[in-house]
């Protein structure tokens, strides 16, 4: 028995989503080819040479992983994010544990995102029945032996919802991409039901951390992409790399010509290729330090591109189909 008192979670008020305002819809997702503003000179060039890099480790066949915050997908990128993945321009995609719930919930109902300033007040925040069932899939999904990302993507995919056609996590189960997913207790608004099952998403992340290990370990010459995750991303990411490494200097391999590079809405203060000084507070930024410095010290690159998903992700891809027609990958 727990030593401390326990919250009753059959006391709750589960609602239908129904009755959740929603703060984005699935019409407001961008078009396949439409492709915003472009981003500043100096960021346009780094994306230019990265999507060469997509090409290049496609055809040499190296990993191509990513790891993301959901922030990626409430910027409306699906469409163009999909079309990646159809043409091996990403081979792994890993998403917080918010990521998949907003990919279900605009794939089943069409729309995503509740105002927390809105619902926090009267305790409705995160408690919506349909989202819930989250819970009932992973659960399921982790005694089948799946890891969690599989386990979701496996249920949209053979679901009748109607926008599953956008979803990511079905895409990279339809296509046969790894799709992990890597959560904390207590993160994500679903661990908040009564349904929630903390050992099936231990083990099913855990499984899927695994999973991050074997594609880090086809990293050399490929690239690895960190899309607004300033936590989650880089330290999966770190210490997948170190186990990783581990093994391949037992076989007499190394791991450390590859790309690196980090998409997010923060400016860096200095030189992105060298490590912030303790007096910067950008020191203990992550992304920084451990993605664009530290993991590529022996013989790597990296890149650092500032700006909204919404216009970041699109020029990526486009710059990667202009590498794929001029042959420069």
């Amino acid at each position: 028995m727990p030593r401390f008192p326990q919250f009753d979670r059959s006391r709750l008020i589960i609602k239908p989503l129904a009755e959740r305002t929603h703060d984005l819809q699935h019409a407001s997702l961008l078009a396949i080819d439409e492709l915003p503003a472009a981003l500043d000179e100096l960021s346009m060039q780094r994306v230019a040479t990265l999507g060469q890099r997509l090409v290049a480790a496609r055809e040499r066949g190296a990993s191509i992983m990513m790891l993301m915050g959901a922030h990626v997908l409430r910027a409306g990128v699906q469409r163009q994010f999909i079309d990646m993945l159809e043409r091996g321009l990403i081979t792994h995609v890993g998403m917080n544990g918010a990521g998949p719930i907003h990919d279900y919930e605009m794939s089943r109902i069409g729309a995503t995102c509740e105002s927390v300033a809105r619902y926090i007040r009267s305790g409705e925040f995160g408690l919506w029945r349909e989202t819930g069932e989250i819970n009932d899939i992973v659960r399921e999904g982790a005694a089948a032996g799946m890891g969690l990302g599989e386990a979701v993507g496996t249920a949209i995919l053979n679901s009748d919802f109607p926008h599953k056609d956008t979803s990511v996590t079905a895409a990279c189960v339809r296509l046969g991409i790894p799709i992990t997913v890597h959560t904390g207790i207590g993160y994500d608004i679903i661990h908040e039901h009564p349904n929630f099952d903390p050992a099936a998403f231990g083990t099913a992340s855990y499984r899927d951390f695994l999973t991050v290990c074997d594609t880090v370990s086809n990293l050399e010459g490929g690239v690895f992409l960190c899309f607004g995750s300033a936590v989650m991303g880089p330290e999966v990411y770190l210490k997948a790399l170190s186990m990783a490494r581990n093994v391949a200097h037992q076989e007499g391999r190394k791991i450390a010509k590859f790309t690196t590079a980090a998409f997010d809405l923060i400016a860096i203060d200095g030189d992105a290729q060298q490590e912030a000084s303790k007096s910067n507070p950008q020191y203990f930024y992550r992304p920084w330090k451990t993605i664009l410095v530290r993991t590529v010290a022996d013989g790597g690159e990296s890149f650092y591109v500032c700006g909204d998903h919404r216009q970041t992700l699109p020029h990526l891809r486009r710059a990667a189909l202009a590498a794929e027609t001029s042959g420069k990958g």
